[in-house]
């Protein structure tokens, strides 16, 4: 059983201590540092550490790591987005996004997400919902900008405050300020409407733990539409310290059809699933184009293309 005597947790546990004994998790040199060295130690994919495999005490730091972590993205989210909020009249946020540390990953993680969607869909989706779409929405922005150009993105989170920062980045846009929508509610809360959107984002930071996860995924599983798609972020090896691991027995009433690991700079796995009741789709292995149609993406391309062979797919047949 892997525990504190192995080196990499070691350093794990080694960060933890000194993230958990910080102020602030407000960007700063000092917070950017310590996360920044947590990031690169746990983004190594060849081993064979199992997270949930060892001894309660790091099971136990491992959950608190999580948290600390969902709370630093946070801040961070909110910090650039404020400063992308304050720019002049006469510029569009969005224009700038590149400012953002991590803007690039989630270029990648956008086109992953679009191409895995693209084989397990017919059509193109009319009605997106992101649930904890954060102060900055970067999924809804590069799915909507790059991939999907007459889709409407419907926003929901629990803060109005990042909803407020959210909508000012996209306010200024004249394409973007119209198919971006903004919803400030608990999911939990939200019994109506969510049967009218042909696919639904779950964020990596909505149910930080196993327990509020499973919650949310069995409530969307309650009141989304049958043959909706269900997209949602996991985490593998190393990188479960700094994500939840969705599994499959968590996505009850779904059709699992593919898990994505990445073993590249894009940390978070994706977990792609389709509920129960309604027609299925056969994936299209090997696919990586625009099935939907045409996109603005030519440069997204040209990163994906670049992705190594390494990368771990599992891919789901349909149930019968």
């Amino acid at each position: 059983m892997a525990c504190q005597n192995n080196l990499v947790v070691k350093q794990i546990i080694d960060l933890y201590d000194q993230i958990s004994k910080l102020k602030s998790l407000k960007p700063s040199k000092n917070v950017d540092t310590l996360f920044g060295q947590l990031v690169s130690t746990c983004l190594p994919t060849d081993t064979n550490i199992d997270v949930t495999n060892m001894c309660e005490e790091v099971k136990d730091m491992r959950a608190n790591l999580i948290k600390l972590c969902g709370e630093a993205e946070g801040y961070l989210e909110q910090h650039f987005s404020t400063i992308l909020g304050s720019l002049q009249e006469d510029q569009n946020p969005l224009d700038h996004l590149h400012i953002f540390p991590y803007y690039s990953n989630y270029l990648k993680l956008g086109k992953l997400e679009f191409d895995l969607l693209s084989q397990h869909s017919s059509h193109v989706p009319t009605k997106i919902a992101f649930v904890g779409s954060g102060p900055m929405p970067l999924t809804s922005i590069v799915l909507a900008k790059f991939h999907l150009p007459n889709t409407t993105f419907h926003n929901f989170d629990i803060d109005s405050h990042a909803n407020t920062l959210a909508s000012n980045l996209v306010s200024r846009d004249p394409d973007l300020s119209k198919r971006m929508i903004f919803h400030t509610t608990d999911v939990l809360n939200a019994t109506e409407g969510l049967d009218q959107y042909d696919v639904v984002f779950l964020a990596a930071l909505v149910g930080m733990d196993k327990e509020s996860k499973v919650k949310a995924i069995e409530h969307l599983e309650k009141h989304m539409a049958p043959g909706a798609v269900l997209m949602l972020r996991s985490a593998h090896a190393l990188r479960a310290f700094l994500y939840p691991i969705v599994d499959s027995s968590d996505l009850k009433g779904f059709q699992l059809l593919t898990i994505y690991h990445p073993t590249d700079d894009v940390v978070n796995s994706v977990v792609i699933a389709r509920k129960l009741g309604g027609p299925t789709t056969p994936g299209v292995n090997g696919t990586r184009g625009c099935m939907f149609m045409p996109c603005n993406c030519s440069k997204i391309h040209a990163i994906m293309n670049n992705r190594g062979k390494k990368n771990m797919i599992e891919e789901f047949s349909a149930i019968e």
